[in-house]
């Protein structure tokens, strides 16, 4: 029985470990509005889908696509973040990672 208990606790604390792994960083959604409203918001409405020069992201996590064709999930959209594209401009170097990361988490208040 002891083989078991302790099998099951390895296994509970390896699954709990691989999603901390791939879970990446979780994101501050007031800063990453701020981070939006300077860097964004010129191109891109935050509480409508309609265009300005780029699209509207109002709603933007719950669409099946982006843009370019892919899911979308927190990974594509750093992507175009970091990339930029149809006029975007990438924003890799310009913004931290942990800016990033709070972008994203306020684009799935939207």
């Amino acid at each position: 029985m002891k083989k078991v208990w302790i099998a099951a606790s390895v296994f509970t604390v390896v699954l709990a470990g691989s999603r901390i792994m791939t879970a990446g960083p979780a994101g501050d959604a007031a800063k990453g509005k701020a981070t939006f409203d300077d860097n964004c918001a010129v191109c891109h409405n935050a509480d409508s889908e309609d265009k300005k020069v780029g699209p509207g992201l109002k709603g933007l996590f719950k669409k099946a696509k982006l843009h370019n064709g892919k899911p979308v999930n927190d990974q594509n959209v750093t992507a175009v973040i970091n990339a930029g594209g149809g006029g975007m401009p990438g924003y890799a170097d310009t913004l931290s990672d942990e800016e990033k990361a709070n972008v994203v988490a306020y684009l799935k208040t939207l």
